[in-house]
């Protein structure tokens, strides 16, 4: 017998409710519950199950007295819960955009809990999609939907009070076709997949059934989150024909189309640096290095002086760079990495500009916050991004315990951090992948106005990755090749052979900068030693040197293909080695520093031509890179991105006898 496979749940939706009674009377029940889509031995089902009443007793909550996550105490009363650490703070006048909030609803039978229970079980349902003819969707205030099955059965209407029937409907079309009745634009007309067409695309990615390279072009973020090697197993399938399945379209050609469908990413030959034969350079040996322990939080404070300024900004760096930080110590120095406190910044002014930007970013949430439905429905955009911030918050990191479980409060600290920085910066919005950003340094701050300032730091930094023109992922590929080829001629010239010159495999990588790559605490590792800037400028190109370094003799040795390297370096997640990475890295970047003949499109990369002697104004660390104590990371940040990615010619010198072409 056929082992069954345990049902995955494709949609989850806790805070829908059902009327008890269809009229408006004063005393009818409010029956709260679930909504589920899921998939079960190869049926979809859609449930609703009613909530038991749930102790609030240690659940996490956000409050606005905060704008932490905290813990919340049960109270006898019929009041509100306060939290536990109740403090005054800068954010006390914004509680009219409390985003959270938590209330009992007191038994109303007085024989206990059982008939309770009883009672609101009775509202449970479940059916099969291919059972449901329509479904009616209509507003008062809030959206509530109504489902029609094909036996004419009508199932209690489901309110979304708190929002969400964007999302369930999006996750529903996964399933099944969805069109307006052209008779009634509230009826919404149901019809079920080609059931063989549907099982082509099941192990794509997570979004099952849906046309993949019409997704690929739309959304090519998506789709390379959801796992590179898979992509390339539909193309090689969509190439096969169905009397041939043995035979396949050269990789090549898979190659060329993979190029074609994400929109802005084709690399041209004639923009890419070092398009030139660069002949074999003698590098010399690679140092050997040793990595420290993290800086611990009496370590931290003695780089304080009296005042709360940072001293020695050179030398903290340089030992953030080595060891990392300890975790107690990362809530106040990320705001320093980040360049949300400057470095000389007194503990006084710190308190003034965190009361300023307290009121800046609550302003900016008041904007969303006021939103009414009849506005959002004349406003795509803001719809836009809100219902994929809905759907990314709801499967981001939610096996970390700041954000698992269902209401859980990181989770909506997330999207309200997301949907602020909407307002923040409407022209770029939400792109998915942010969301993946945003959550280590929401679990590091513990706090949704400093988590937002960190996060928009770290947005400057990360922008042009998701514009819609790709020019930073474009750049940063170029750059990485360039790289590769000199660290490694004969392995650049394999993965050439295999139409992997351009280094797609390492998109994902550079896009979310390794999140999906390596266990969570790694990332906190690894993203605090790149804040610091050092060794170089774009030394996250270098980390991908290392890993494709360590990796290079199996896939030559094994004679990987294009579909090969692609599943081969997918497969790689969670099984770095993130310190192992790191003394590699650091490593290769004092061995390209030592080459005496470096080509210069190579320095201008790693911004290796930018060091100079010192003034005296100026600080300079163990690597080189000039410090002033009186700017912020994030200033001196923006002037590195303008060398690194803003290139507008490509010119060619010979250097040393070697001919390359560098960025200007």
């Amino acid at each position: 017998m056929a082992a069954t496979t345990p049902p995955k749940v494709v949609f989850e939706h806790e805070g829908v409710f059902i009327h008890s009674s269809p009229d408006e009377s004063e005393d009818q029940d409010l029956i709260s519950g679930f909504l589920r889509i899921v998939d079960k031995d190869g049926e979809t089902l859609v449930e609703y199950k009613p909530l038991e009443d749930t102790d609030p007793s240690n659940i996490l909550c956000a409050c606005k007295d905060s704008s932490s996550v905290v813990e919340w105490t049960q109270s006898s009363e019929d009041k509100p819960h306060r939290p536990v650490d109740h403090q005054l703070s800068y954010e006390t006048e914004w509680d009219m955009i409390n985003a959270v909030s938590f209330r009992r609803k007191a038994h109303t039978h007085g024989d206990g809990g059982s008939n309770h229970a009883n009672d609101r079980n009775k509202w449970a349902f479940s059916f099969n999609v291919c059972d449901l003819r329509s479904i009616t969707v209509k507003c008062e205030g809030w959206s509530y939907i109504i489902f029609r099955l094909k036996d004419a059965t009508a199932l209690p209407a489901i309110h979304f009070h708190q929002g969400g029937s964007t999302v369930f409907l999006d996750s529903l079309r996964k399933s099944v076709q969805i069109n307006e009745c052209p008779d009634d634009e509230s009826i919404l007309i149901v019809s079920s997949y080609n059931k063989a067409f549907s099982q082509s695309f099941e192990n794509l990615l997570d979004d099952a059934n849906y046309n993949f390279v019409q997704k690929f072009k739309k959304d090519p973020y998506t789709t390379t989150l959801g796992g590179f090697s898979k992509v390339t197993n539909y193309l090689f399938d969509a190439f096969r024909a169905p009397e041939l399945e043995c035979q396949q379209r050269p990789a090549e050609e898979v190659a060329d189309l993979l190029g074609e469908l994400i929109p802005g990413l084709e690399i041209n030959q004639q923009e890419e640096p070092g398009f030139e034969v660069i002949t074999r350079l003698d590098l010399g040996p690679r140092p050997e290095v040793q990595r420290k322990g993290p800086v611990t939080m009496e370590e931290w404070e003695k780089y304080q002086d009296s005042e709360g300024r940072m001293t020695n900004v050179p030398h903290i760096k340089d030992v953030i760079f080595k060891g990392g930080l300890c975790h107690a110590v990362r809530k106040e120095a990320w705001k320093f990495l980040l360049g949300y406190f400057p470095w000389n910044s007194t503990h006084e002014e710190r308190k003034l500009l965190q009361k300023s930007k307290t009121d800046e970013y609550f302003r900016m949430k008041l904007q969303w916050k006021s939103v009414s439905e009849e506005q959002e429905r004349r406003n795509s955009r803001l719809r836009d991004y809100r219902s994929l911030i809905e759907k990314d918050v709801n499967r981001t990191d939610r096996n970390n315990k700041f954000y698992e479980g269902l209401d859980n409060p990181g989770l909506i600290l997330l999207h309200d951090i997301l949907m602020t920085y909407c307002m923040y910066d409407f022209d770029l919005g939400y792109v998915q992948g942010m969301s993946d950003l945003l959550s280590p340094v929401l679990f590091v701050m513990e706090n949704e106005v400093d988590a937002f300032w960190c996060f928009v730091s770290f947005m400057d930094e990360m922008h042009e990755n998701f514009e819609e023109q790709m020019q930073g992922m474009k750049t940063q590929l170029i750059q990485l090749s360039t790289l590769l080829r000199l660290l490694d001629l004969a392995f650049w010239n394999y993965l050439e052979a295999q139409d992997s010159g351009y280094l797609y495999f390492c998109f994902r990588w550079l896009l979310i900068r390794f999140k999906r790559e390596l266990h969570f605490q790694d990332v906190l590792r690894l993203w605090e030693v790149m804040w610091t800037r050092l060794p170089c400028q774009n030394f996250h190109l270098l980390v991908c040197c290392a890993i494709l370094d360590s990796e290079k003799q199996k896939i030559m040795d094994r004679k990987y293909g294009f579909n090969e390297i692609l599943k081969h370096i997918n497969e790689l997640s969670m099984k770095l080695d993130i310190e192992e990475v790191l003394s590699k890295s650091e490593s290769i970047c004092m061995q390209i520093k030592n080459c005496k003949d470096l080509p210069h499109s190579v320095s201008e990369i790693l911004g290796l031509n930018r060091v100079t002697k010192p003034s005296t104004a100026l600080e300079t660390s163990e690597y080189g890179i000039l410090e002033s104590p009186q700017t912020s990371p994030r200033s001196s940040h923006r002037q590195d991105h303008v060398v690194s990615n803003g290139h507008s010619h490509l010119q060619e010198t010979t250097h040393n006898g070697c001919k390359v072409a560098f960025i200007s």
